[in-house]
């Protein structure tokens, strides 16, 4: 009755041997094999296969770079502390003699700082700065995409990190010719109340009582280049809105207004920043406490509203500056080892399962395109039982 007693074969040795953990735990494979020699290797398959590692490799790459470069917080918070004083970095050319200019400041609590005294006031050319690479007017789209980038945290720590430059730029040798010294270089660093507050450029005689001086207003010229306008430490390398700037006028009573909304930064790439304030007196710390990994600064949005006045009216260039009362941290944050691990094994795992499915999906469209040429070429054969008959057959 058993064929397999018969010739000499035993019945269990066909089926799943029992006995052992071993063997009971097969039952959880969620992973069944196919034999070797059930399968078939294709030269589509192959390239499937190529394409689907290219794609895998690019996309992991991908994620790699995003990793590696981070990505960027804002956050907004009222500033603490009782701040007293802010540096004011300046350096404008005017072409106009240097002892026709008076430079002031003035802020909302009533202190007036006599700026010409404090900063340097060189003769110069002002063919010297107009020519200059990358002067540009106020707002110029081309510039835009430059200022931009001296708002990220990597390129601002790449430009003043462990090499700030806190130095103004020499005065060029203005040499012998004609022109030589009719233009005035006005530059330095000054301290000034961290109030609301505006400093000017004034001419001679004219904005204050000044007894036995006034100038002819046919030497008027508030026409300018702004090389450096910032607030806080001294960085030449970082782009500010009004910085290589230049705007020229006809007119001798001209007024040029600025205004100024002030903006105290963080630039960071830290987890905790250094604090900015002295937990014992409640007053900001020096600007130096800045490191590599941080730095502290301002950044301001500007304004213009220039237009010619009547000589009733004092012409000059006013910069009118307002502290805004909050804090801005920008900080550069990059995500774990583990969760990179964990979204190439995503990008990988999606690929080849996507992949495997479109190509059974290819496969089985192929198929049924083959069936059906067949069945239209009558060459299905007689193992379906189905008969096809000519034409002339049926006559």
């Amino acid at each position: 009755m058993n064929g397999f007693a018969d010739h000499g074969l035993d019945e269990n040795a066909f089926g799943d041997k029992a006995g052992g953990f071993r063997q009971n735990i097969r039952t959880f494979d969620a992973f069944p094999k196919t034999k070797p020699t059930y399968t078939r290797r294709t030269s589509t398959g192959g390239y499937t296969t190529l394409v689907l590692i290219f794609v895998s490799l690019f996309l992991s790459s991908s994620e790699f770079l995003r990793w590696y470069r981070g990505h960027e917080t804002h956050l907004f918070s009222v500033e603490k502390g009782v701040s007293h004083q802010m540096q004011i970095n300046l350096d404008i050319v005017v072409p106009m003699y240097c002892h026709d200019l008076h430079i002031n400041v003035q802020d909302a609590s009533g202190d007036r700082i006599l700026a010409g005294d404090l900063l340097d006031k060189n003769p110069t050319n002002w063919a010297h700065w107009v020519d200059a690479t990358g002067t540009h007017r106020l707002a110029e789209a081309k510039y835009v995409k430059e200022e931009e980038e001296d708002t990220h945290v990597g390129h601002v720590l790449g430009e003043v990190g462990g090499r700030r430059k806190k130095k103004f730029k020499k005065t060029p040798w203005i040499g012998r010719s004609s022109g030589a010294g009719k233009s005035c270089r006005i530059f330095g660093s000054l301290e000034g109340n961290k109030v609301q507050g505006d400093f000017h450029i004034t001419a001679r005689g004219h904005g204050y009582m000044e007894l036995g001086q006034h100038l002819d207003h046919d030497a008027f010229n508030f026409s300018h280049i702004i090389n450096e306008l910032s607030f806080g430490p001294l960085y030449p390398s970082l782009l500010n809105p009004l910085d290589r700037t230049y705007v020229t006028t006809d007119d001798h009573f001209y007024k040029y207004q600025y205004y100024l909304s002030v903006v105290p930064t963080i630039y960071t790439r830290s987890p905790s920043p250094p604090p900015t304030i002295d937990s014992v007196h409640n007053t900001p710390l020096p600007p130096d406490s800045s490191n590599r990994d941080t730095v502290i600064t301002n950044q301001y949005a500007a304004t213009s509203q220039s237009h010619p006045v009547n000589e009733r009216t004092i012409p000059g260039i006013f910069f009118k500056f307002d502290i805004e009362p909050i804090m801005l941290t920008v900080r550069e944050e990059r995500e774990g080892f583990l969760w990179l691990m964990v979204r190439i094994v995503n990008v990988i795992s999606g690929v080849l399962v996507g992949g495997g499915w479109c190509y059974q999906l290819a496969g089985w469209g192929r198929e049924l395109l083959g069936r059906g040429r067949r069945i239209r070429g009558g060459r299905e054969g007689m193992l379906n039982g189905r008969v096809y008959h000519d034409e002339g057959d049926e006559e």
